[in-house]
C-alpha cells in the first residue's frame, strides 16, 4: 500500500456582487506539506457569472483566477510570494478577503497523489 499524506484544500468562489453574497465555485487550492506541494486549478463558467451579474468583468475574474494559479506555481508568476515556500503561499491564498474571487473554508484529507487530488476536486466541486 502506498503512503498516504495529509493534504488541505479550499474551494475558490466567485462572488460577482459582494454585497449580495451570491457565489459559485470556480477553482480549488490544494496543499500537501509532506510533498511541499501547492497547486490551484480553475474553471470559470461564464454563463453562471453572467447569470449573477450581467455586467461582470469576465476578463478581470479570469485574471484573478490565473493570479491564484500563478502564486501556487511560484517563480516570476508568484510576484512577491515567489520566495515563499508552498505552505506560506497556500496560507496567504486562503486568507479571508472581500474580493470577487474568495477562498472557502479549508478541508483536509489523505492522498497518495496531491496532483491527482487537484483534478479530482476540480471535477467534483467545480465542473
Amino acid at each position: 500500500m502506498s503512503r498516504r499524506d495529509v493534504f488541505e484544500y479550499a474551494v475558490l468562489r466567485v462572488v460577482p456582487r459582494v454585497e449580495r453574497g451570491e457565489c459559485f465555485n470556480a477553482g480549488v487550492l490544494v496543499y500537501c506539506r509532506a510533498k511541499s506541494f501547492v497547486a490551484a486549478r480553475t474553471f470559470l463558467d461564464e454563463s453562471k457569472l453572467r447569470a449573477l451579474d450581467p455586467r461582470a468583468d469576465v476578463a478581470g475574474v479570469r485574471a484573478a483566477l490565473r493570479a491564484v494559479e500563478g502564486v501556487c506555481g511560484g517563480g516570476e508568476a508568484a510576484g512577491q510570494a515567489a520566495g515563499d515556500d508552498a505552505g506560506r503561499r497556500f496560507r496567504w491564498l486562503i486568507a479571508p478577503r472581500s474580493t470577487v474571487v474568495q477562498p472557502g473554508v479549508v478541508h483536509s484529507g489523505l492522498t497518495t497523489d496531491p496532483e491527482a487530488e487537484v483534478e479530482r476536486l476540480l471535477d467534483l466541486l467545480v465542473r
